[in-house]
């Protein structure tokens, strides 16, 4: 691990110069004469000049082999924010592009925010909306964290933590997804040396211990397989060396492994010309060391989305020692050093067009995510769940591979390939079977996904997916429902109340007047007002009194009336259920469990949306507070039917499907819908959508189905 050092101007410009001699030093010389006249007499806590900081930042800098921009940049970075140096100041002296990565990297003003959670939600928020117009905002955030984690042994240990586990939460992700593994690395030690310095220590130590051993182990290997790549005339580079201590720790962590039970603490590096010359390479180790089923992976064929690309196999070395093998070529090690830098090329002043490049498509989607957020807490959150989780590979029936987040759903998959697909999806077959919409996708499953023209979202989908892209989708279409509903009667409430005092809503929503009333009031439009008097938060006596002389003036309450017509018409629809204490609120049956008349159930209380009521053993009810919970049970005088679907695995043969139809029609069951569809082995899935008034009428029905000759076996059919 590195430590801070002193750097120099000349360090920097020496450096620059050996990987691009072209660039523009008097640049770089300029903003290190403003930096240190603008920080002069400043010092940091470790009583050093606080100029060390920028200059140690654009050594980071020119180490991912950045171009001049970035560098100066690195220089300046902290300018506007801890000295009187202002953006307009620093774009007359440096230009527009300078100004515009300094901006993109300084904190919001603490005067902005009152708390600082929402100073920080909204510094990430500006961030990232700098980083999608230039990635160089966040490398430049990377070199700045590194090296404030590399001195942070000099502010109070409650800070330590609290910068430690903030890197570890955003920036250590950062920095795997855009593959700057080096400073992935060295930030993943630095969080846990201050976290948890005990076990830092103690692996730091047994390293030191061991490493005469491992160095003599080490050097064996390489003469091995030096020896064999030599007899096939394959020049290779190869390199081993320990894992780094917070690969290590999280390997005890998660195997409750002491250091002396890790047998793979050295990795191995082959490093070769040609892509060819991996496989070759993989042969004739696989051929003299016996390979650890499913440990091989292969990231040249499939490389992840930060353009990592590397063959990884674990195999049974010497003494039995199991070895972990990466293998690559040179450009493939450069990346894997330096990720996206390693593609940050500037030829006559020509950006790389990002929004054209796949490699910045999560940082789209984080954009697109985080647009109508208003909650502070929700950006961060939603901020760090999407950055850089394990990926599954899986593959649509044309054998496109799709990749995804770990333990992503077939609704994920949906709304990957299109919103159309994700938003009319019920069902999905993954190898060709039938499988839940819970179904946690796994690398290599063949995905299909079933889709019907008038089907719509569930809200109970939220639980279950795990892309920012299906999350954003869903709530944008139910946020668009919502509104239309409550437009809709939001004009039915102020039509009645206006009429009442002989006033024509319709014509005066026309006038300007009516306009420059919205006006004072903040609201954008007349759509705007519908929906807050539809949803509640707002009384169309407000703007109703607006035309009405004082004397006949409405008072209005906090208990409007219009909260009451609401709440009567969301209860047209009676779901047969009775809510323990409350007669008067809006009930909804989850789609997740879709309960039935004689299932056990609980009622759930949900922001804005009224009580939602599930199954006792739902698998979601043991996410939801206790708190939150309310006794329910259905009304026995209720005539509520209940829409169920059964799913009927059966032979694929002729005449069957009407003997199971009319099984069911015999019940006197009305069936709503079906859909068929033959699989493998001869055989058909069939989910009939049916009426039904109670779980044991749906307990007959699945018995005399069950009757038909050729049903292999039927059973209520969730989503």
């Amino acid at each position: 691990m590195k430590r801070a050092g002193i750097v120099r101007i000349n360090d920097i410009v020496d450096y620059i110069a050996a990987y691009h001699p072209d660039a523009d030093f008097d640049l770089i010389r300029k903003a290190y004469i403003f930096s240190a006249q603008v920080h002069h007499g400043q010092t940091r806590l470790s009583g050093e000049p606080y100029l060390n900081h920028p200059l140690s930042v654009s050594m980071i800098l020119a180490e991912m082999n950045l171009d001049e921009y970035s560098v100066s940049t690195g220089l300046l970075h902290d300018s506007v924010e801890d000295t009187h140096a202002t953006i307009e100041e620093l774009k007359e002296e440096f230009g527009e592009e300078i100004a515009f990565l300094v901006d993109g990297v300084t904190k919001i003003s603490k005067l902005t925010h009152k708390s600082r959670i929402d100073r920080q939600a909204e510094t990430f928020r500006k961030m990232l909306l700098a980083m999608s117009k230039d990635i160089r905002v966040i490398l430049i955030k990377l070199a700045d964290r590194l090296h404030n984690m590399r001195t942070l042994e000099f502010v109070s240990q409650k800070k330590q933590a609290a910068i430690s586990r903030e890197t570890l939460d955003i920036y250590v992700p950062l920095a795997s997804r855009l593959g700057i593994f080096f400073i992935k690395k060295e930030l993943e030690d630095l969080s846990l040396r201050y976290l948890n310095k005990k076990v830092y220590k103690e692996i730091e130590e047994e390293l030191v211990v061991t490493s005469e051993q491992r160095e003599k182990y080490v050097k064996e290997v390489i003469e091995i397989i030096d020896e064999k790549l030599n007899l096939f005339g394959i020049k290779a580079i190869i390199i081993g060396r320990p894992k780094h201590i917070y690969s290590i720790y999280n390997k005890m962590r998660e195997q409750n492994l002491d250091f002396n039970q890790i047998y793979d603490i050295t990795a191995f590096r082959i490093i070769v010309d040609e892509r060819k010359e991996c496989y070759e390479v993989l042969g004739i180790l696989h051929s003299i060391w016996k390979p650890v089923p499913g440990r091989f992976k292969d990231y040249i064929s499939l490389p992840k989305r930060n353009m990592y690309q590397s063959l990884h196999s674990i195999v049974i070395g010497p003494y039995g020692q199991r070895i972990e093998i990466q293998i690559r070529t040179k450009e493939m090690d450069a990346v894997a050093k330096h990720g996206i830098a390693a593609h940050w090329k500037y030829k006559e002043g020509r950006k790389i067009e990002q929004k054209d490049d796949h490699r910045f498509e999560w940082l789209q989607q984080i954009i697109e995510s985080q647009k109508d957020m208003k909650d502070y807490n929700e950006l961060l959150e939603t901020f760090r769940l999407d950055l850089f989780p394990n990926e599954v590979y899986v593959f649509t029936p044309a054998g496109e591979v799709i990749e995804l987040p770990k333990d992503s759903t077939p609704i994920d998959f949906a709304y990957r390939i299109h919103t159309d697909v994700g938003h009319k999806c019920v069902g999905a077959k993954v190898n060709g079977n039938m499988v839940s919409l819970r179904y946690q996708l796994k690398s290599g499953d063949v995905i299909e996904i079933m889709t019907l023209s008038n089907h719509s979202p569930s809200r109970d989908w939220l639980n279950l997916v795990k892309t920012i892209r299906a999350r954003t989708k869903i709530k944008q279409w139910f946020k668009q429902i919502d509104r239309e509903k409550n437009i809709l009667l939001g004009r039915e409430l102020c039509d009645k109340g206006f009429r009442k005092y002989n006033l024509n809503f319709t014509k005066l929503i026309k006038k300007s007047q009516f306009h420059k009333e919205l006006k004072k009031e903040g609201i954008k439009s007349v759509d705007d007002l519908l929906e807050a008097i539809g949803r509640g938060t707002k009384s169309y006596r407000h703007i109703l009194n607006r035309f009405l002389p004082k004397d006949v003036q409405e008072e209005t309450t906090p208990e409007d009336k219009n909260k009451k017509v609401i709440k009567k018409q969301l209860k047209k629809d009676p779901s047969g259920i009775k809510i323990d204490g409350l007669d008067d609120i809006l009930v909804r049956l989850a789609r997740c469990c879709n309960p039935i008349p004689g299932d056990k159930i609980k009622g759930y209380i949900t922001r804005g949306r009224g009580v939602t009521v599930h199954t006792v053993n739902c698998s979601f009810v043991k996410d939801i507070n206790f708190s939150r919970s309310i006794d329910a049970k259905w009304d026995d005088h209720s005539k509520y039917l209940a829409v169920v679907t059964i799913e009927v695995v059966c032979e694929d043969k002729k005449g069957i499907l009407a003997n199971i139809t009319t099984a069911i029609s015999a019940s006197e069951v009305n069936i709503l819908g079906a859909n068929v569809k033959t699989s493998p082995g001869s055989k058909a899935v069939n989910l009939f959508k049916l009426e039904i008034s109670s779980l044991e009428q749906l307990e007959h029905i699945k018995k005399e189905v069950k009757k038909v000759k050729g049903v292999i076996s039927v059973s209520r059919y969730r989503t």
